[in-house]
């Protein structure tokens, strides 16, 4: 049963394919059948769509022909910069949740297989995507600022699978990289979650032994340590605070990133690392709680097309077997996935293989802002971070149990929540 659902997992588009040669009634029994059998692995089910929506770009970028085959879709009130800046911004976004699952050890799984093949066309992509005689070299060098922003998510793939996405590239690919990243550095960020876009380049250079321009870093996690932290683990995202989710889709994880990988440098860095470690572990206490019994959460703010990478830090926590003690490894697999069952169905991914600029489905791209693009979407890919544990941890082995919202909503006993000073 398992070795089936697998091989139709892994052997074509996941479950997605798998539906659209049936119509009518009979379309709706196949999806549900396979819904049925994911039902069963919720690893499988994560995996089919971390695939659907990795497959057209890496298979079309290792083969040269990704501007080709997926031109680039923008928001109705795009803006006026260059729209191929969201080829860079769909690859980086993508590998920095694909990252640490990549980095898992080779094997003869159909899982293993797939991981395999989709970690080499990422490596043809970054190869390809410094090469300036590439029809798929990135546009590094235009005038939008936007490039740092999706440089900073390709460091964050790079600083968590360093052996996977950095260390088998050739010297000159490697060399392309860096001169890259290093020009970017006549962008200045504005004051607010840009300052961790420049924080996370020049951090990736420090970790591979370049020169860095450090007052990027310092100024970045001093101003989110000191200054933009609102208390209970929020932060504002400058002087002012809004209510949207970038605490999660870049906040929490780059101010922690930044700091873990500068520890070695000395100073306060270990000490503000634990501090924004700690802070994270209670940001990914209020994400938990605000999924609801059903599996739905708050959509608010500004980006709310970047769907589930609002619960990158709880990701993270997961990933890194690092949890609040009042939460289970269970109800916190159960919730995540019951997140991912509402927003992926079919109408999510346009018929090219993009994702759709929406939360969920097909009509909703009234939501894209004015900086957002088909490749906007891709950092969705941040909240399935928990796939770098093996199939056999406990996070993936355990039962489901119920979440903290369904505890409350079922009159059964669930833990107190009360304000934590970091």
């Amino acid at each position: 049963m398992k070795r089936r659902l697998l091989l139709k997992l892994l052997g074509g588009a996941g479950m997605g394919a798998l539906a659209t040669s049936f119509a009518g009634e009979a379309k709706a029994n196949v999806a549900a059948s396979e819904e049925n059998n994911y039902s069963e692995n919720d690893r499988a089910y994560w995996v089919s769509i971390l695939h659907k929506m990795a497959a057209p770009i890496l298979s079309n970028i290792s083969k040269q022909q990704w501007r080709k085959n997926m031109p680039m879709e923008v928001s109705p009130t795009f803006d006026s910069r260059d729209p191929g800046v969201g080829y860079l911004e769909a690859f980086g976004r993508l590998l920095a949740g694909m990252a640490p699952w990549l980095a898992l050890p080779d094997d003869e799984t159909e899982e293993g297989q797939l991981r395999k093949k989709l970690r080499n066309q990422a490596l043809l992509g970054i190869q390809y995507g410094v090469d300036p005689k590439s029809p798929d070299y990135f546009t590094w060098r235009g005038p939008s600022s936007q490039t740092l922003v999706d440089a900073a998510h390709l460091a964050l793939a790079f600083l968590r699978a360093p052996q996977a996405l950095w260390q088998p590239l050739d010297q000159v690919t490697k060399k392309r990289v860096v001169e890259e990243f290093k020009l970017l550095r006549k962008i200045k960020p504005n004051e607010s979650n840009w300052l961790l876009f420049a924080a996370m380049t020049e951090t990736f250079l420090y970790s591979i032994g370049e020169e860095c321009a450090r007052e990027k870093i310092d100024y970045a996690v001093n101003k989110f340590d000191q200054e933009w932290y609102v208390g209970d683990g929020w932060y504002s995202d400058g002087a002012r605070f809004s209510f949207d989710h970038y605490n999660g889709y870049v906040i929490h994880c780059m101010q922690v990133e930044s700091l873990r990988h500068n520890i070695t440098a000395g100073g306060k860095y270990k000490e503000m690392y634990d501090r924004a470690y700690k802070r994270m572990q209670r940001y990914a206490h209020h994400l938990e709680r605000m999924i609801s019994p059903e599996g739905h959460y708050v959509v608010v703010g500004r980006s709310s097309t970047y769907k589930n990478a609002a619960f990158q830090p709880l990701a993270t926590v997961a990933l890194e077997n690092k949890l609040p003690e009042d939460i289970s490894k269970g109800q916190v697999r159960a919730a995540l996935t019951a997140i991912l069952r509402h927003i992926y169905i079919d109408k999510t991914f346009a018929p090219s293989g993009w994702l759709r600029m929406g939360v969920v489905g097909d009509k909703q791209s009234n939501l894209a802002d004015y900086y957002t693009n088909a490749g906007s979407m891709y950092v969705a890919s941040l909240s399935f971070l928990p796939l770098g544990l093996p199939a056999d941890d406990e996070f993936w082995t355990c039962a489901s149990q119920p979440w903290t919202s369904q505890k409350c909503w079922s009159a059964e006993q669930f833990p107190k929540d009360y304000y934590v000073s970091y």
